[in-house]
């Protein structure tokens, strides 16, 4: 076949078997080796298909008709499942996700980190017992349709707002709450923003929720300062929702995506509302970076802990601290912890939390990680061990050189895309280190994530 033509023409049927699923959850099937995406199939099903669109390298194709179904596809429960944007796995049975997330990890050590997997231990994933109702976050657009309010999900590859009673993988309460606040908002002639217009009000509804304390806090996020009706809508909110502790206006007036403005202002109760990881408590305000689910947080951070090999003599650096979860979590074992992290309100927020927690022994700095920490080793800072949770673009060069002249005895690598870890780990193998095992663990199922945590010694 030659590279310039596809064996297969676009509006053309084909009968094919899957034989693997891409990391964004499409069923892969090949014709003469020539790769099709196709959504909602699943590996060693056989079915037919309509080529929809035809790239250089590449197809995409719709499924028609499933022939043989793979013994790992169940009925999604989720009854918008298939409009909706937010899971791409329902169709998939528990198992068999939990099996496709360590597969897609295993296939990019390999691939990207050129690890031998004879030699690096990847445990079978780490899954949740119930993985329905958890993420303790809703955040959902609103929009009007037929002069009434809706609030809920784009619709795949679209800005068109599905609205929706339930969510299946949030935590009932939000739900329950983002529903009754639209309907107060309505109720009091609140008006949706539109944002081709650039016009209205009410962009989206922001619900917090405390897994362990059940505290809970309502964020409107709107065009403009102004807020009508203002004390009738609280009022009605909190009769309703006496555990509602703290309800927020954040405003954005600019055309964007980006779902929060800069100015955040706190219209009733409290500027905080508190959770807890295991033994630590989190104060979470509006803008905090708290993780979504914290029932599998703890299981990441006990893993991060384990592997960290914490004796109560060691200093400790944590890269991209963030609200310092994960150095809280640290300082518990360590003898010292310093944590970095560039945005100002997150650093604030881990001091306040290491205050609250009445832990002493760690330290916080404002700044770039692969700035910060080069600067703290040339002032002879070092530690013993490293431990870093960086964004999916992965670690900066200049930090992973830092860790290489530092020589920690170990790193500790918490990683959200499989992709940039293998990345960064082939740097650090190069460099001298080792990695000696690496955990997946589900934190967002029936979604295609996977965060990892992985462990590193320094060779002798």
């Amino acid at each position: 076949m030659s590279k310039l033509q596809a064996p297969i023409m676009k509006n053309e049927y084909y009968d094919v078997t899957f034989e693997d699923l891409t990391h964004e959850g499409a069923g892969v099937a090949k014709i003469e080796g020539f790769p099709i995406f196709v959504e909602n199939a699943l590996p060693d099903e056989r079915g037919k298909i309509k080529v929809t669109k035809v790239k250089k390298g590449f197809a995409f194709g719709r499924l028609i008709e499933i022939y043989e179904e793979s013994e790992n596809r169940i009925e999604a429960p989720c009854p918008i499942y298939a409009q909706c944007g937010g899971c791409q796995l329902q169709h998939l049975s528990y198992e068999g996700q939990l099996s496709f997330k360590k597969k897609q990890v295993e296939q990019v050590l390999a691939r990207i980190g050129k690890l031998d997997l004879n030699k690096v231990k990847v445990h079978p994933t780490l899954g949740m017992n119930d993985p329905w109702s958890y993420r303790n976050k809703a955040q959902v657009p609103v929009g009007e349709r037929e002069g009434g309010l809706v609030a809920g999900f784009y619709q795949k590859r679209s800005h068109d707002i599905i609205d929706m009673e339930r969510c299946l993988i949030q935590q009932a309460e939000n739900d329950d709450v983002v529903q009754a606040v639209k309907r107060i908002c309505e109720k009091n002639g609140i008006r949706a923003y539109n944002e081709e217009k650039h016009k209205g009000w009410l962009r989206h509804i922001m619900v917090r929720y405390g897994l362990v304390t059940k505290e809970m806090m309502i964020v409107f996020v709107t065009k403009t300062a102004d807020f009508q009706h203002k004390q009738e809508i609280i009022t009605q909110i909190t009769e309703q929702f006496p555990n509602v502790k703290s309800i927020v206006q954040n405003i954005n007036n600019k055309r964007t995506n980006v779902i929060f403005g800069e100015e955040t202002k706190v219209l009733w109760g409290e500027e905080y509302i508190y959770d807890k990881i295991g033994d630590v408590t989190f104060a979470i305000s509006a803008r905090s970076f708290y993780q979504v689910n914290p029932e599998q947080t703890k299981v990441l951070y006990d893993k991060a802990l384990e592997y960290a090999e914490l004796t109560g003599k060691e200093s400790v650096i944590d890269a991209y601290c963030g609200i310092g979860t994960i150095s809280l979590f640290l300082a518990q074992k360590a003898k010292n912890v310093f944590g970095v992290e560039i945005v100002p309100e997150a650093i604030e927020d881990a001091k306040r939390n290491a205050e609250l927690n009445g832990i002493t022994n760690a330290e916080f700095a404002v700044g770039e990680a692969e700035v910060v920490i080069p600067e703290w080793y040339k002032q002879g800072n070092k530690a013993d061990v490293i431990v870093v949770d960086p964004p999916r673009k992965g670690c900066d060069e200049s930090l992973l050189k830092t860790i290489l002249d530092m020589k920690p005895n170990r790193v500790v690598y918490v990683s959200c895309n499989p992709g940039t870890l293998a990345r960064d780990l082939h740097v650090l193998e190069q460099g001298g280190y080792e990695t000696v095992e690496v955990q997946p663990v589900d934190m967002f199922p029936h979604t295609t994530h996977v965060e990892c945590v992985a462990q590193l010694v320094l060779k002798v």
